[in-house]
């Protein structure tokens, strides 16, 4: 057994997927590269068990197996996923291979941590979490894809932690394989069958044809980082074909995390604040009549973020927002919704470097993501996706700030049940590597948005004040 940090390791598994003997291999796509050296997604899902549930003895003996079997089940629908990222020495990019005996890293530990501190939305230590996050195995010559850990709280409930390799899944992938997880999880307990059948939505489809590559982006990406890694560390010989991530490092020195809930009541708020805005700055320009929950809990959020830094910290005044957009009904023609792997590429919001910080920031910032969200429906979603490394680099060599977004308020987190219930609370745990806010649906009501970050103490107080004032909207 092993100890870090209240936690207690009972045992780690290898969970293969039954019965499969054939060796599979399935190209990167151009979106796979692009993410291929991010660090991995963590999350985690915290359940409220009753004291029955959460026993020890009932985790061990019933909770357990029902997660290692209908995990095995899962793999078997999801093969790629138990197998490593490698660079064969003739293949001019990476593949994922899967072979016969392959499996995913499951951790069963125990945690003697107060289950209701490290569950609440408010501030805490941003350092309780990350315990309860797996580590995810990559070296030189490869590099796993999922890991996962269950955390048993005794007599309160358990977590599952889960780190998902960037350059093989997006957000969307990750949450349709842990809901297909926890229905067959769920069907195991409810039916006792030994194979119950996966619902059609939740089927992976990872046929690499959809994705066309005409313009060679698949090259261009690998290249741009051998030339990050060339710069990165200058005194080294690279390994052009080295598959270890290159991680920041949680930021947990005197920062804590929470999660905070904007309503649909909210967000209607500050819609209509922008809009009352809109004509005043832009009269040639026709307003919307409302702004996706999307545009107006980033934007709202944003300005919070970067004057709360700018407030503690003087000296960080420029800023730059990047986020996330999904290709599958963007590509022409559009991909199916059950496409299994990368279809995200990051986009830069056309803002002024002091645009986050001024009296109408969440304004100005809200209709920047409205406005690139139009121009990327229109041209598509590679529009200027050439430069996308090389603007990141020159942006963060000018001193800005540059804020990222993660999650989504439209994967449904909340309505994923093992068969014990809803989740008490999601997080992304991975927002602590970088200036990044996570969003997911609210779990208590329909169309709000919950946004998690992770910030210095002085900085999340501040955060905090703005965040809960500005709604104070008559």
């Amino acid at each position: 057994m092993a100890f870090n940090n209240n936690i207690k390791i009972h045992e780690q598994f290898k969970v293969v997927p039954p019965s499969s003997t054939q060796t599979t291999t399935i190209p990167l796509t151009f979106f796979d590269i692009f993410w291929l050296k991010f660090h991995p997604v963590e999350r985690i899902f915290f359940y409220t068990l009753p004291n029955s549930q959460s026993h020890p003895t009932f985790f061990f003996q019933k909770l357990v197996p029902s997660l290692k079997s209908s995990l095995s089940l899962t793999l078997q629908h999801f093969l790629p996923l138990a197998g490593k990222i490698v660079w064969p020495s003739e293949s001019p990019q990476p593949i994922i291979r899967y072979t016969p005996n392959d499996g995913v890293s499951l951790l069963i530990a125990e945690s003697d941590a107060d289950f209701n501190r490290v569950n609440e939305k408010s501030p805490h230590e941003a350092s309780l979490s990350r315990s309860l996050i797996p580590h995810l195995e990559s070296t030189n010559s490869f590099a796993s894809i999922i890991s996962i850990q269950v955390t048993l709280f005794p007599n309160s409930g358990v977590s599952i932690g889960i780190s998902a390799h960037h350059g093989i899944l997006d957000g969307k992938s990750s949450t349709m394989f842990i809901k297909a997880w926890a229905y067959l999880c769920n069907k195991t307990i409810e039916t006792e069958e030994d194979s119950p059948t996966l619902l059609p939505d939740l089927q992976p489809s990872f046929n690499r044809e959809f994705i066309k590559d005409p313009n060679q982006l698949g090259v261009t990406f690998t290249n741009n980082w051998i030339e990050i890694m060339s710069k990165k560390f200058p005194n080294e010989k690279v390994n052009k074909k080295s598959l270890k991530i290159v991680a920041s490092e949680p930021k947990l020195e005197n920062s804590v995390r929470a999660t905070f809930k904007l309503t649909s009541e909210d967000l209607n708020k500050i819609n209509q604040m922008v809009l009352a805005k809109w004509e005043v700055f832009d009269e040639n320009e026709s307003k919307p009549h409302i702004l996706s929950s999307f545009a107006l809990a980033c934007a709202y959020s944003l300005v919070c973020f970067a004057k709360a830094i700018q407030g503690v910290e003087k000296e960080k005044k420029k800023f730059a927002f990047v986020f996330a957009v999904d290709g599958r009904r963007r590509l022409e023609p559009p991909i199916p919704n059950n496409y299994f792997g990368n279809c995200v590429l990051g986009h830069f919001i056309d803002t002024q470097p002091l645009d986050f910080i001024k009296e109408d920031g969440v304004f100005v910032v809200a209709k920047s993501i409205h406005d690139k969200i139009k121009i990327i429906n229109d041209k598509g979603v590679l529009e200027g996706v050439n430069e996308r490394f090389s603007k990141y680099t020159s942006l963060s060599s000018e001193g800005f700030q540059i804020i990222g977004q993660t999650g989504s308020n439209r994967f449904g987190v909340y309505g994923i049940d093992f068969g014990w219930g809803k989740p008490t609370k999601v997080e992304i745990i991975s927002v602590d590597r970088g200036l990044n806010i996570g969003l997911a649906e609210s779990k208590d009501e329909s169309g709000g948005v919950e946004v998690g970050l992770v910030l210095n103490k002085h900085v999340m107080d501040l955060f905090s004040i703005l965040f809960h004032e500005g709604l104070c909207i008559n």
